[in-house]
């Protein structure tokens, strides 16, 4: 009789340790892809904020820091664009392309002190705002 009741004991532990090990397991794979989403989500925040910066250095006309922002930016947006891909969010991948190129387009201006450079880091503001509040481009 004492056998019979170690041996349920024993079976009834290994039972909820398996059943710990699936629920673990379950939960495991929804956490990851959140802080998937939240890495992409800081790297458009930063990105963002790099390029409102670049906008008030070119407002004062010091282009050597605005263009110190905007490669800040625009290694964030490489970055973020990346992870979009890799998790095949080929939408969202093309519309940071598209901010990347205005990115890319405010740097060359400003490095030829072209105080138009602030245009190009607005629209590149405006797509990554749309973007990360779920918008469609206008």
């Amino acid at each position: 009789m004492r056998a019979k009741q170690l041996l349920g004991i024993a079976i009834a532990i290994l039972l909820a340790f398996a059943a710990g090990f699936v629920w673990g397991t379950l939960g495991r794979s929804n956490t990851a892809a959140a802080l998937q989403a939240s890495d992409i989500r800081g790297d458009l925040l930063a990105a963002r904020a790099a390029v409102l910066d670049a906008r008030v250095a070119i407002y004062s006309a010091n282009f050597g820091e605005a263009s110190g922002h905007l490669e800040d930016a625009r290694a964030l947006l490489g970055r973020a664009h990346q992870r979009l891909q890799d998790l095949g969010r080929d939408d969202e991948a093309e519309r940071v392309t598209a901010a990347l190129a205005n990115v890319d387009e405010a740097q060359r201006t400003s490095v030829r002190l072209d105080a138009s450079a602030n245009g190009r880091a607005g629209e590149a503001a405006k797509l990554l705002s749309d973007l990360l509040a779920g918008q469609r481009p206008r």
